[in-house]
């Protein structure tokens, strides 16, 4: 009651502005309704008026009846005077993030409507920038005595302190206090609501989730700030790299989130992928110095893997392990396989370990040539393993599972020691190439490895060429400065490996005594198409290398289109199919022993687009009818489908890859049983030398077309399916 009866006599009551000076009322103001103070005496009220304001507990304020301020107590804030005319929503409105904002309607609005207001968070910015506090405000509609809307009367308190702590509370609740991204609580509540609006319409949701290569080491060599302020350098560039495409989080340590809302593009995916891994692995300047880490990152996609959160994390995460384990650096998408892939490396582990007392590993090697005389200079060192069940298995598959367990520090010594022994039966003028992984290179041993190696095969230092790749640099550089020197110092030639794979290449040539570049092999794969680049690249390559005084060869060479684009942009060395695979050591020694160091290339004269070999079982889907065929190879925009007969070119076909993955396609060659297909649309990476569709069909979509396919009317099946036998392919 008090509250209100001073209300009622502000119309009366002179207004104290800034230094006490009066802030007279708008001119628009109501005439005051009967006061039931009236008879008081007029001091005195003014008196409990003026304590009230300068208690400073709250403010008072009204507006008249078009919105404008037509007073504010003095101690409100230091402009005060000035506001009195104004509008209040040019000088207050809701605060966005205000967490205790619960109305859901916009300040204007409840003003508009002449709603009673109650403690509703507004901020306040008067007149000057800088002045920008936080209100509690309250008021009551006020009205003349024939119901006439009058303005507002009302109270407000300062509440910036307190406010400031709980919007810093909540924001600690959501996000993460080191990068500023969103942290995990915040991450798996906006993953379960996306999904669960998706889930009624079958939209799809990706999920990628990220490690860090080689962090630990940062965090260990150079201390915990360093790793922080790392850790934010990451996240500024995932902003940058991400954007509005997706929201991000850091879920602890060096473990990040992405998820993707209303993506599924498998094709966009990837590229979005294999970008941020480039530039999160480039250099970082961290207190004057100079980190480099790398990044591996699975890819899971709603409903297709998983249509709960629970089970979208887990394929994401099977996806980054397969990345990891693939040899770090790169992104997977999940498949079914990956369950079987994860187990099957295991027993592959425990198998590696005693391949070598089984003498199921061997060294093959590979010629390089010199192209004006088809003269072999050298051989490169090729593990292979022959396991005793499963066959050939790939140096890409066993190779990363050697690294992961730090086994490939034996088997790289077995190597080293093993081709020393087998080249120094070769002709002088014949050098060898040994690859040598981080790990390997990192071990404290190396050089004593080396010296050995060398000591008891006695092969000339200057023979051996050790083969590294930019993943060396990744270790601590006065480290990596020793080992070159002591290298260096044996007498041996280092070479570079993968150039321009990476993305510091430059700087690395600044310091490391390297005596040769081997220009990455997906340079050459493309250098004869109508894209030039690669091929201004091998040139570029080329003149560095011979500016710096030092040789190169280009590994990959496979058709006589590649070999002459190689020789006009200045290339000498190469490496590749069109000269030969790698052979076993009796071959090349009967090469030597013979004399015979020529080799005339032979080969294709166009590089084709790669194919892989297959044995796929695969659905042909023609009219309504489906077949049962085999693939046989598989590239990106086409295969060959063995198992139908009668089947005219230009037919279009539908080739069910399983998953979902439906590839449309027209029939380009037609002999027999065999078949060629174009696809529509190109297949994509799927981050492990594979390929997949860009898109997929959701369960629910192929669980409906199944049904209805099944309910139809079939018409007379136009092809003849022949059956087919055969094996899946090794190597």
């Amino acid at each position: 009651m008090v509250v209100r009866g001073i209300f009622k006599g502000l119309a009366r009551a002179p207004s104290l502005g800034r230094n006490g000076e009066k802030a007279q009322l708008s001119a628009a103001a109501p005439a005051p309704l009967a006061d039931p103070f009236a008879n008081s005496d007029a001091v005195a009220r003014q008196a409990v008026l003026d304590e009230f304001e300068q208690a400073g507990f709250s403010w008072l304020w009204s507006t008249d009846r078009e919105g404008r301020l037509s007073y504010i107590s003095p101690g409100a804030t230091v402009d005060a005077a000035t506001l009195v005319g104004k509008s209040l929503t040019s000088v207050i409105e809701t605060d966005p993030e205000n967490p205790d904002e619960r109305s859901g309607r916009p300040l204007r609005f409840q003003l508009s409507a002449h709603s009673r207001i109650s403690d509703l968070i507004i901020r306040f910015t008067g007149t000057s920038v800088e002045d920008v506090r936080w209100w509690a405000l309250s008021g009551q509609p006020h009205s003349l005595p024939d119901g006439t809307f009058a303005g507002y009367r009302g109270i407000a308190r300062d509440v910036t302190s307190e406010y400031r702590r709980k919007r810093e509370d909540s924001r600690a609740a959501e996000f993460d206090s080191l990068t500023g991204l969103f942290n995990r609580h915040r991450m798996t509540r906006r993953m379960d609501a996306v999904l669960a609006a998706f889930r009624p319409t079958g939209q799809c949701c990706g999920l990628m989730m990220l490690d860090l290569d080689r962090f630990k080491q940062v965090n260990d060599t150079m201390g915990h700030p360093a790793g922080d302020e790392l850790l934010r350098q990451v996240a500024d560039r995932l902003r940058t790299v991400v954007g509005d495409r997706g929201e991000i989080g850091r879920l602890g340590g060096d473990e990040f989130q992405i998820i993707l809302p209303n993506f599924d593009d498998r094709g966009q995916m990837g590229e979005l992928a294999a970008k941020i891994i480039q530039m999160v692995s480039q250099p970082y300047a961290i207190e004057g110095k100079r980190a480099v880490i790398g990044a591996s990152l699975g890819i899971a996609v709603a409903p297709h893997d998983g249509d709960t959160r629970e089970a979208l994390v887990a394929s994401a995460d099977l996806a980054l392990y397969a990345a990891k384990n693939g040899g770090r650096g790169q992104f997977r998408f999940f498949t079914s396989e990956l369950q079987d892939e994860a187990f099957e490396r295991t027993a592959l582990n425990h198998d590696l370990r005693e391949a070598l007392a089984r003498e199921e590993l061997e060294l093959h090697y590979q010629p390089v040539v010199r192209i004006d005389d088809n003269t072999v200079v050298g051989f490169e060192a090729l593990m292979r393993w022959n396991h005793p069940e499963r066959g050939e298995i790939p140096p890409a598959v066993f190779i990363p599972i050697a690294e992961e367990s730090n086994f490939i520090v034996q088997l790289g010594d077995w190597a080293l020691r093993q081709a020393c022994k087998d080249a120094v039966q070769w002709p002088e003028s014949v050098r060898l190439g040994v690859n040598i992984s981080t790990v390997q290179f990192a071990n404290p041993g190396f050089i004593a490895t080396v010296k050995e190696a060398l000591e008891a095969s006695g092969l000339e230092p200057r023979r051996l060429e050790l083969e590294l790749t930019e993943n060396v640099f990744m270790r601590d550089k006065e480290m990596v400065d020793e080992v070159f020197a002591a290298l260096k110092g044996l007498g041996v030639r280092l070479a570079l490996d993968d150039f321009g794979r990476g993305y510091s290449s430059l700087r690395y040539l600044q310091s490391a005594p390297f005596d040769k570049l081997k220009v990455d092999r997906s340079f050459v794969a493309t250098c004869a198409s109508d894209d030039q680049n690669s091929a201004k690249i091998i040139s570029a390559i080329i003149g560095l290398a011979d500016a710096l005084g030092m040789e190169t060869t280009v590994e990959g060479v496979e058709a006589f289109d590649q070999l002459e684009v190689v020789r006009q942009r200045g290339g000498k060395m190469v490496q590749g199919h069109i000269f030969a695979n790698a052979m076993p050591i009796d071959e090349v020694n009967h090469r030597m022993a013979s004399g015979d160091l020529k080799i005339e290339p032979n080969g294709p004269s166009r590089h084709r687009i790669e194919r892989r070999a297959v044995f796929r079982r695969v659905g042909v889907i023609h009219d309504d009818h489906r077949y049962e065929a085999v693939m046989r190879d598989l590239s990106r925009v086409g295969a060959r489908i063995d198992g139908l007969l009668g089947v005219p070119v230009g037919t279009k076909l539908v080739v069910d890859l399983g998953g979902g993955q439906l590839a449309v396609s027209v029939v380009t060659r037609s002999k027999g049983p065999v078949i060629g297909v174009e696809f529509e649309t190109p297949l994509t990476s799927d981050g492990s030398g594979g390929l997949c569709t860009r898109h997929r069909l959701s369960p629910l979509m192929l669980a409906a077309a199944t049904a209805a396919a099944a309910s139809a009317p079939k018409g007379r099946q136009q092809f003849m399916e022949v059956a087919v036998r055969g094996s899946r392919d090794h190597g």
